[in-house]
């Protein structure tokens, strides 16, 4: 199975990049750069926020190259 270098996830968030729309204004790395590294691999990290923070960045992305989506965990069952 193949990995896509572009997909970032932890337990609670799981984040794409498409190097292809990205109009490259560089708002994540200025705005959050504990998160969206310039010279560091893999250049996502989700531990360097806090998921909202992460989040609010996204929403910020003037091309929509990146996108979230929140992870469930499919294992809870409610009471």
């Amino acid at each position: 199975m193949a990995t896509n270098p572009n997909v970032f996830s932890n337990d609670k968030i799981t984040v794409t990049y498409q190097p292809q729309c990205c109009v490259n204004a560089e708002l994540c790395a200025r705005q959050l750069s504990d998160v969206f590294r310039h010279s560091v691999i893999p250049w996502i990290d989700l531990d360097g926020a806090n998921t909202k923070r992460i989040i609010k960045q996204i929403k910020k992305c003037p091309s929509g190259a990146l996108q979230y989506q929140l992870t469930t965990d499919k294992t809870k069952k409610s009471a």
